[in-house]
């Protein structure tokens, strides 16, 4: 399946393909990501065309805020990582707050548009994300994924991942501070 797929930094060349993917979900299309970044008050007064504007800009920095996976040149999915420090709402969150004092990335957010769902994307999507944090200094990668076990979860939640996937992947629990929401980690040297 690997070989169906391309993956690559999400630059401004590629802005067209990653609003492809951001467009085919609700979430995505009015989120951009921002809910990560921005206070909650600015996240919800761009809601729509101000957090696409807000993401337009983002994505012109020198750091790429994740990856954009491709089947066969055709956008297939995103995966937001970039170090923790750059996230507003990490930095505010009680639940999320640091485990220790430690560099780390995080991974925050999937898509996967709907034609490519149910291939194992979001897997690859997650092993590239890796290779990216690690081919940018990443020493430790981290996630808040929900524990579909401890909850029924609804598909709105999912953008986050699964913990099944994170632990397939090495991942470890390293704190869960709220039933359904575990902090797991990835050490990458």
């Amino acid at each position: 399946m690997q070989d169906r797929f391309s993956f690559f930094p999400a630059t401004a060349d590629r802005l067209a393909d990653i609003e492809t993917v951001f467009d085919d979900c609700s979430g995505g299309r009015n989120c951009r990501c921002a809910y990560w970044y921005l206070p909650n008050a600015d996240y919800k007064a761009g809601w729509g065309e101000g957090n696409r504007s807000w993401f337009r800009s983002l994505i012109t920095q020198q750091r790429p805020p994740g990856i954009l996976g491709c089947h066969e040149n055709e956008p297939a999915g995103w995966c937001g990582v970039a170090p923790r420090a750059v996230f507003d709402r990490l930095r505010r969150s009680k639940p999320f707050a640091p485990v220790d004092d430690r560099p780390v990335w995080s991974i925050n957010c999937f898509i996967v548009r709907k034609p490519f769902r149910r291939q194992g994307l979001s897997r690859l999507l997650l092993k590239n994300a890796i290779e990216f944090a690690k081919a940018n200094g990443a020493e430790c990668v981290e996630a808040y994924p929900v524990d579909q076990a401890a909850r029924a979860s609804n598909g709105a939640e999912l953008y986050r991942g699964t913990l099944a996937m994170f632990l397939d992947a090495g991942f470890v629990e390293v704190e869960r501070r709220l039933p359904a929401r575990p902090i797991v980690r990835l050490a990458c040297r």
